[in-house]
């Protein structure tokens, strides 16, 4: 007597014993907001914060984050505003010729 047997598995149990959690960054607190919110209202204390925070290695990487835009947000503003001078700097010397 032939019997056929399909194929043949084999079960198998791959449990990770060093199973770690997936690197998930804290909620920043509206507390958190707040302060960083006043702290942004001292002038040139802003400034060194906001590099502090961006590029500071124990911030929050979702408060860093927001404070990379921000600086990148800031450098384009101020070279719109050169670009800007330049235009209206080099049109009023050219009216004065």
């Amino acid at each position: 007597m032939h019997t056929e047997q399909g194929p043949q598995f084999q079960e198998t149990t791959n449990y990770n014993v060093n199973y770690q959690k997936p690197n998930v960054a804290e909620v920043v607190s509206v507390k958190e907001w707040l302060i960083a919110s006043l702290i942004m209202i001292i002038p040139i204390v802003n400034i060194i914060m906001m590099f502090v925070w961006a590029f500071g290695g124990n911030a929050n990487p979702n408060k860093a984050n927001y404070f990379k835009a921000a600086l990148l947000m800031a450098l384009i503003v101020l070279v719109l505003y050169i670009v800007l001078f330049v235009v209206i700097i080099g049109s009023f010397a050219a009216s004065l010729n």
